[in-house]
């Protein structure tokens, strides 16, 4: 029966400085201390499980379902707002960059 753990690739563990096989996985652990071979891959695996597990916040002007009528109109006038702001931002910077040639 062949051995399936083996690997083509070799990385130097950033613990104990030894070549190990590396088979590419953010879970890849050192032959000889036991550390993670990659440990920037490990930390980015688990910030994601964590934010996959945590809820997500509603933005402030995110109209929810629950909200009642007043809520949800002063959420629309905001929204409103917001898209007039950054067509004004938007004509100002146009005409400055007009003018500027």
């Amino acid at each position: 029966m062949a051995d399936t753990t083996s690997s083509s690739f070799t990385k130097k563990c950033p613990h104990c400085q030894q070549w190990s096989a590396w088979n590419q996985r953010p879970n890849d652990r050192c032959e000889h201390c036991g550390g993670f071979l990659d440990p920037r891959a490990q930390r980015r695996v688990a910030e994601e499980n964590r934010k996959a597990i945590e809820p997500k916040e509603p933005s402030l002007l995110e109209i929810q379902s629950d909200d009642n009528v007043i809520v949800r109109f002063f959420k629309r006038i905001g929204r409103v707002g917001q898209v007039v702001f950054g067509a004004i931002l938007a004509f100002f910077i146009a005409v400055i960059t007009f003018v500027a040639g």
